[in-house]
């Protein structure tokens, strides 16, 4: 295919946004600035970015022409979520994201007088059956902390600890300094100062927590930083956490993911809470019980054994 664009737009094209593709500097600078005029977190920039990417990529593809922000048409939207969900099947909540940060971005364009209407304004997102997110079993986790024990992996035992036992973000235990600990005998707890939205909360950290964290404390190597977690180049990162999941993935055979752990710590503790909505909003940082309350229904694996028990 022969490209629509033109040596100049190639030249001035924003690799730090769109990383390759052939996008003219206009639109790129437009992203840049809607991202920088918001505060947005490192992880919300790179999904916002990747959304965006695919978005100029298939109207690339599917107009023949460059992408330009004042070329978009109502129908460009509603074919690319078409596309997304029936080409590329992805997940319903994947193409409402990307539906939700397109018209996000166009209303800020169309406050800034880039464009005259929001295009996305009138698109409406799928609609799903909404289910419980899939955590861990009480099996899966036995065989993680089994495994964990059976290395001696001091500090991988504390990271899963501490997001098993407070439904902590992969975010809240990067930015997490020694001050923010309170551990003693009978009692513990956590402060997270840079949760979502700049908010922060304070969790009881429960004993199997606690023990786990001391025996990392024990030994962590005396750093001048103050980030709880730490390995040979320093703080350790998302990226860093990510790769423990993924090296443990590998080991046990079970999927694993940073955010996992923090759907597997909400359903466990509303089933052994009686259904405490309320304080797990609180332990989970939540403004909303709406937010909360997704994790009162049924995951697909328990509507399916409801209909297994089904006779006539």
């Amino acid at each position: 295919m022969v490209s629509a664009f033109r040596p100049q737009e190639r030249r001035n094209m924003d690799d730090n946004v769109f990383e390759g593709l052939l996008v003219g500097a206009e639109e790129a600078s437009l992203v840049t600035g809607y991202l920088a005029g918001h505060d947005f977190s490192p992880h919300t920039c790179r999904a916002i970015k990747n959304d965006l990417r695919k978005f100029a990529r298939w109207f690339s593809e599917a107009n023949r022409e460059p992408f330009v922000v004042k070329r978009v048409t109502l129908r460009d939207v509603i074919d690319f979520r078409n596309h997304l969900h029936r080409d590329r099947r992805q997940a319903v909540a994947s193409v409402n994201r990307a539906l939700v940060v397109i018209r996000r971005f166009f209303d800020w364009l169309v406050r800034g007088g880039q464009v005259e209407s929001n295009p996305a304004k009138l698109v409406k997102e799928l609609r799903r059956q909404p289910l419980a997110p899939k955590g861990l079993e009480r099996a899966e986790v036995r065989r993680l902390l089994r495994e964990i024990e059976l290395r001696q992996d001091i500090r991988a035992g504390a990271i899963f600890s501490l997001m098993l036992y407070t439904g902590c973000r992969v975010s809240d235990l990067v930015n997490l300094e020694l001050p923010d600990l309170m551990i003693g005998e009978r009692s513990g707890s956590v402060v997270f100062r840079h949760g979502k939205g700049n908010k922060q909360r304070t969790v009881p950290l429960p004993l199997s927590a606690r023990r786990a964290m001391q025996s990392y404390l024990e030994g962590r190597p005396s750093i001048t930083p103050t980030s709880v977690f730490v390995g040979e180049r320093g703080p350790i990162t998302d990226c860093g956490v990510r790769a423990l999941c993924r090296k443990y993935a590998a080991l046990i055979g079970v999927h694993l993911h940073p955010h996992i752990f923090r759907h597997s710590f909400a359903k466990q503790f509303l089933a052994d809470n009686g259904n405490d909505l309320v304080s797990l909003a609180q332990i989970l940082g939540h403004e909303s019980l709406n937010t909360t309350s997704r994790y009162s229904q049924r995951s697909g694996e328990q509507l399916g054994e409801a209909a297994e028990r089904l006779s006539y």
